[in-house]
């Protein structure tokens, strides 16, 4: 199949050591007892060789409903910090309900202006498709960094650690691919196949309810990408609905292969009478002959790998293997 050339994807700055790194609540607010994960986050920030600092509403306590505060609040703090140039790179404390409040607030020409990570998933996910829609941008699905950093990280085994911290930290200074993500025993090919294509996804139900609004990505950018999710909470019918969602608005009909994460605490999923993951996603795949892989460590039941939206990727479901082919980054600007 031939795909019509897409837009460039706009890539962030490359970080250098001593480089400041922002953590922000993007979205819900830090519980007084997760404070200690907080401090083991910026630890591993520090570790990877990063200065780093907490934006004002990341305090223990605050809290306006299930937010940080007030939309426009965490979309004026939000805007300071891409406007401001000894800001490098921003990471999200942790997910939430709130972002979907900010979408229309966000200063997308300090985005174009000076591009920067923006690391996270869950309600992040909404950041990093709708600023890929209208800037772009590259964004980083990968660890948020209370529960991540600071929580599943620290449960990992030592290699583990040292093995993720060595690929962010590649990820977000480097400017060479990557190349293969590494793969573990729990990756699941369930339709075999290989493809090359963007990255392009996030927590389920994020990707279904960014396409019903004015932010959504138009359906040719879904030509001929790599479609990554994952999900958590709710009932397998759920998970199965919002597939239907992406069958019936097209997106289904475009991909040319998909990559799947750790589910998270969804209900009837494998129980008695109930599918398997895999049986519910190939039921909406149908007779689409596109390699899918599953079981991946991204999402939000596992230490994350990153996934960055917009770069291409080469994805082998057969051999288990999934390949960065571009960085995520741009080189420093000198002068």
């Amino acid at each position: 199949m031939t795909y019509a050339a897409l837009p460039r994807p706009l890539r962030p700055r490359a970080l250098a050591p001593g480089d400041l790194v922002v953590i922000a609540s993007l979205s819900g607010p830090l519980d007084i007892e997760r404070v200690p994960d907080l401090e083991q986050s910026e630890a591993v920030l520090e570790r990877m060789g990063f200065r780093v600092r907490r934006a004002p509403l990341l305090e223990a306590g605050r809290q306006h409903w299930w937010s940080a505060a007030p939309s426009a609040e965490i979309a004026a703090e939000f805007n300071t910090l891409l406007r401001d140039p000894e800001v490098r790179a921003i990471i999200a404390h942790d997910g939430g309900n709130t972002v979907l409040g900010y979408l229309d607030l966000i200063d997308v020409d300090a985005i174009t202006a000076d591009p920067k990570p923006i690391l996270g998933y869950s309600d992040i996910s909404l950041l990093h498709l709708a600023l890929y829609a209208r800037t772009g941008l590259v964004g980083f699905h990968a660890d948020l960094a209370t529960p991540g950093l600071g929580g599943y990280w620290q449960a990992a085994p030592g290699t583990r650690r040292a093995e993720l911290e060595k690929l962010y930290a590649t990820l977000l200074t480097g400017t060479e691919p990557i190349g293969e993500l590494p793969a573990s025993p729990s990756w699941e090919c369930w339709r075999a196949g290989r493809t090359e294509g963007r990255l392009i996804g996030g927590v389920l139900n994020r990707v279904a309810l960014v396409q019903a609004t004015r932010f959504a990505l138009p359906l040719e950018r879904f030509d001929g990408a790599v479609l990554f999710w994952e999900e958590k909470g709710g009932q397998a019918a759920h998970v199965w609905s919002y597939l239907q969602v992406l069958r019936h608005s097209g997106v289904l009909d475009r991909i040319s292969g998909m990559v799947v994460g750790v589910p998270c605490e969804i209900d009837g999923l494998g129980a008695q009478g109930t599918p398997s993951l895999t049986e519910l996603v190939l039921d909406v795949l149908g007779d689409r002959d596109i390699p899918v892989l599953g079981n991946v460590e991204f999402g939000h039941a596992v230490a994350n790998l990153p996934m960055p939206v917009g770069v291409q990727v080469d994805l082998d479901a057969k051999r288990r293997t999934l390949s960065l082919l571009e960085p995520a980054t741009q080189p420093l600007r000198t002068g």
